[in-house]
């Protein structure tokens, strides 16, 4: 369904060129749900908004491919592009309150995108609006239909934002962390409500993450980012059962494991991720990595494959 080659992501700015997505290859089948993960500043966001074509800023430069079903979206003008967001291709954005408009009531929100794209009367987008508020769960809908953002939680509003998403049944779906500013408990039901909802459309699904447990409970295949490039990707099993680069192995170790003796304090990775402004030769994980050696002053390559990952211990 998706196919992103090479991708590149920099922006000019008055230091320098910051090359915030470097090389970043993968692809996305009909009904998968595929995890990304790193930390914050590793290009996970800026990697979708560049599927999405949300990357408006003048100073950006966007080259490598990213084709939908075989159609080219890089270079696609604004107008072509518009057709396809919202109703082939939707994105649930990391926060609700920003994402939602707040002179608008909610139901307004959503019966816009249906009529935007969809020939159908206003009472009928209306409707549906109602009907999407139910299916994510919202008590009442048909009152809540007329609620404005700030009157709803943030639990409640992410449900809108899902809504909102799912308003044209689009075939792919991007999560930008939806659950990252709720507590666990409606994190929870999110989770459940993602997994139900890929059920019931079959929408495949590109899911942003830093948090490797949601990972274990909904992906299907995962790739892991870092300063910008993929560092590891492979199936759920695979990067949980036998991490292969370090980074991803840290990511495990700093969270508390299920089975096993408790440990009296989680593994924390030391250090901060690089300024790409000022990229560090060779590995960019180096100088926080425990497994450094010689060889790391070189720059490691990701090899084609399924299953990979660009670490010298592992391709030397």
């Amino acid at each position: 369904m998706l196919k992103v080659t090479g991708l590149n992501v920099s922006f000019r700015t008055e230091q320098g060129l910051v090359r915030a997505v470097e090389n970043v290859s993968f692809d996305v089948a009909e009904g998968e749900l595929m995890g990304i993960v790193g930390e914050s500043g590793s290009g996970k966001t800026v990697s979708l908004l560049a599927v999405m074509g949300l990357i408006t800023d003048p100073n950006a430069i966007i080259t490598g491919s990213i084709a939908y079903r075989g159609r080219e979206l890089v270079g696609l003008p604004s107008k072509e592009m518009r057709k396809l967001r919202g109703r082939e291709i939707a994105m649930i954005f990391q926060d609700p309150m920003t994402a939602l408009t707040p002179v608008y009531t909610i139901g307004w929100q959503i019966a816009e995108q249906i009529l935007a794209h969809e020939k159908v009367s206003k009472q009928a987008a209306w409707q549906r609006a109602i009907d999407l508020l139910a299916e994510v769960n919202i008590p009442n809908p048909g009152e809540a239909v007329h609620r404005y953002p700030h009157q709803l939680s943030g639990g409640m509003r992410q449900r809108v934002v899902i809504a909102m998403a799912l308003s044209c049944n689009p075939a792919l779906l991007v999560a930008d962390e939806p659950t990252t500013a709720l507590d666990v408990t409606v994190q929870a039901q999110i989770l459940d409500l993602v997994a139900k909802l890929r059920r019931n459309h079959g929408s495949a699904i590109v899911f942003i993450t830093h948090d490797m447990g949601v990972m274990a409970e909904i992906a299907d295949r995962m790739m892991v980012m870092y300063a910008g490039r993929v560092v590891e990707r492979g199936s759920k099993e695979e990067l949980f059962l036998s991490p292969r680069h370090p980074y991803t192995q840290a990511l495990l170790d700093s969270i508390p494991p299920l089975v096993g003796a408790r440990p009296r304090r989680l593994r924390t990775i030391p250090g901060t991720p690089p300024n790409l402004l000022n990229r560090p030769a060779g590995c960019a994980f180096a100088p926080r990595c425990p497994q450094r050696f010689e060889k790391c002053s070189a720059d490691p390559q990701l090899p084609a494959g399924a299953r990979a990952a660009a670490c010298f211990r592992v391709n030397p």
